[in-house]
């Protein structure tokens, strides 16, 4: 059976497989301080903002990297980026059970962080398999690699508890190069790659393939990307801290609580990747949004007393009645696998847009998108322990995230305006709620 341009049907699925697959223990490494993170702010007796720098920095690296990573996969392939990255970071994950002061952890976090860069790798190689109207839905499954955070989450604290959390380092630096050589093994060039191979024709070049970032509706897509992703990873490397903090909970029921978070968080990106097929991608974003508006001004009400006076005592002295409000830990869990789903949503319809409008730079143009989305998660966590160090108060963090959306969604709504008054070609034949051009179009 054959599918486009007489690719196998089979061949499209154990590229999406494989690809899927790789993404996940890739993610499970980018985010493994979520939980060693802990341990060694123990050991090091860290402050709030030397744990978030930490958990921020491999997510620097993997960031930073993607562009390049991008490009170098439109130009020779991700069956050979792909192994080539997990290796490369399998290295840094084995030394990292070594480490002993906090300037060198940051030093091996850097390399760790290139797990996060074998995201924009298999966009590129799983995006070249697909037709235009079947990507979204493929593109989400991919995305749904994201789910390796909750592997990290529910699996690692039991691991540091049984191994210590250097052997459990070990372990993720071993399961990488597993990974790495059954990829190398089963998958196949992507037809791009074939098809210039067979032809002698030379790939494009990296300036070429840059051109593309001189449009601003690139950095639109990134900054929504921003959120969508560079806090969920905030979150997932932040939450088992604010579990054992805010609440008081073992560093095993925090790594459950946050994985209830990263799951919903990554699965359902397939969902939004279908449904972004079906409905188009603004209409996603727009749900995203406002969605996490609602829960986040919730879960930013702060754990707060009241003291109201009453009618004096039949005695004369004060009658002071007190009440308190928060928000009890099952809720908290039950808003944040909210938020995760609304994300994981969001994260697809992101990455809906770009092999439509640049089906020969996805490379390229999702590296930014993802370096920028990617920043995100290096950023917040920082500015995390900067607001709990100075303000002592949990709830901080999500005030600081609502605050970034309803900026998001306001400028998002404002550019979209413009756009359907200014009458752009690409969306003539567009729904309202579409951001995705007409079928066919390259644009």
């Amino acid at each position: 059976m054959h599918n486009i341009d007489g690719v196998r049907t089979g061949d499209q699925y154990r590229a999406l497989g494989l690809s899927t697959l790789a993404f996940t223990v890739c993610f499970a490494v980018w985010t493994i301080f979520s939980i060693i993170g802990v341990k060694i702010k123990q050991d090091l007796g860290l402050s709030e903002t030397q744990f978030g720098l930490l958990v921020a920095t491999p997510v620097l690296t993997g960031s930073i990297s993607r562009i390049f990573l991008g490009v170098w996969t439109d130009q020779i392939g991700g069956r050979i980026m792909l192994p080539l990255q997990m290796l490369i970071t399998a290295i840094s994950v084995w030394l990292l059970a070594s480490v002993q002061t906090y300037a060198v952890f940051l030093i091996v976090a850097l390399g760790l962080g290139l797990a996060g860069g074998s995201f924009i790798i298999g966009i590129a190689y799983v995006s070249r398999w697909f037709p235009a109207d079947k990507q979204g839905t493929a593109l989400g499954i991919f995305g749904a690699g994201n789910v390796g955070a909750a592997v990290t989450n529910f699996a690692a604290p039991f691991l540091v508890i049984a191994l210590g959390w250097q052997d459990t380092a070990r372990v993720y630096a071993i399961v990488l190069v597993i990974m790495a050589i059954v990829f190398f093994i089963f998958a196949k060039p992507d037809p791009v790659v074939a098809d210039q191979k067979k032809s002698g024709k030379k790939s494009v070049s990296a300036i070429m393939q840059l051109e593309p970032l001189r449009d601003i509706r690139v950095w639109r897509f990134a900054t929504y990307y921003f959120f969508v992703f560079g806090a969920f990873v905030a979150f997932a490397s932040f939450l088992p801290r604010y579990y054992v903090g805010a609440y008081g909970v073992s560093l095993a029921a925090a790594g459950v609580f946050a994985g209830l978070y990263s799951l919903p968080a990554s699965i359902f990106r397939a969902l939004g990747g279908w449904m972004s097929d079906v409905w188009g991608a603004r209409f996603v974003m727009y749900l995203t949004f406002f969605v996490s508006l609602v829960v986040l001004f919730v879960m930013s009400y702060p754990q707060t007393t009241y003291i109201v006076e009453g009618i004096p005592l039949a005695d004369g002295s004060p009658n002071l009645i007190q009440f308190k409000f928060g928000i009890p830990l099952y809720m908290f869990v039950f808003l944040s696998v909210i938020l995760g789903f609304a994300m994981s949503l969001g994260k697809a319809a992101v990455y809906k847009h770009i092999p439509v409008y640049y089906p020969n730079n996805v490379g390229a143009v999702g590296g930014l998108v993802g370096m920028i989305g990617g920043l995100g998660g290096f950023v917040l966590p920082i500015s995390f322990g900067i607001l709990l160090d100075t303000f002592q108060v949990w709830s901080m963090v999500f005030m600081l995230m609502f605050i970034i959306v309803a900026i998001s969604v306001i400028w998002m709504h404002l550019a979209i305006r413009k756009m359907d008054r200014e009458k752009f070609p690409e969306l003539r034949h567009e729904t309202s709620l579409s951001d995705v051009p007409a079928q066919g179009s390259t644009k």
